[in-house]
């Protein structure tokens, strides 16, 4: 029997919804995918200490990001899926396919793109040193001897702390963003470490 819900969907207001469909889903999965590889890389918040500016708060509200852009999706997918299915139940399961399809489109294509990044030259290299700096970092923010010893690794006051946060942020973003000169960005993260490091009082190894 057919629907009687009352709702009536064109053939060219079904191809709307399922473009809109697609595209969010895309637009979520590679959103949450690109948080979750930034989230894992830096290991975590940073603790700092003293007034934050916009951009140094940019490092401390992935989780936030990723649940925003989860929600974001939402609102767009599911009604995307339930209209469709209210007016025919055929149509829904359509919607729900493609869904699924986009999904999992935009996930090889995201991880696809993501292999060449860091296959290009430089980058396995370039990776490493980054995250030796960013246990070096992280030592200062989890072990509460070398926050007490060296507090100025934690404030952003310091006009050196400072700067090694946004090179930090730098770092990040080129290590996420295709084509951008990721190892310049984590030979000044190095240089900006040494000088906060020197400025906060911690001997040379």
């Amino acid at each position: 029997m057919p629907a009687t819900t009352g709702i009536q969907l064109t053939a060219w207001e079904i191809g709307l919804w399922a473009v809109l469909l697609m595209c969010a889903v895309a637009f979520t999965v590679n959103a949450v995918r690109k948080g979750v590889i930034h989230g894992a890389s830096d290991g975590g918040r940073l603790a700092l200490q003293g007034p934050l500016g916009h951009r140094d708060r940019d490092l401390l509200k992935e989780p936030d990001a990723i649940f925003w852009n989860i929600f974001a999706g939402l609102v767009v997918v599911v009604p995307a899926v339930v209209i469709p299915a209210l007016a025919s139940p055929a149509v829904g399961l359509l919607m729900l396919f493609l869904g699924i399809t986009a999904a999992v489109a935009a996930f090889a294509v995201g991880r696809n793109l993501e292999q060449r990044r860091q296959d290009r030259s430089g980058f396995t290299e370039a990776a490493a040193r980054h995250d030796a700096i960013l246990a070096r970092w992280q030592r200062y923010e989890l072990d509460p001897a070398k926050g007490i010893d060296f507090p100025g690794m934690s404030d952003v006051n310091v006009p050196q702390t400072a700067a090694l946060v946004r090179a930090l942020q730098e770092a990040q973003r080129c290590r996420l963003t295709a084509g951008a000169d990721y190892a310049r960005a984590v030979e000044q993260l190095e240089v900006a470490m040494a000088q906060a490091e020197a400025a906060a009082g911690v001997s040379a190894p």
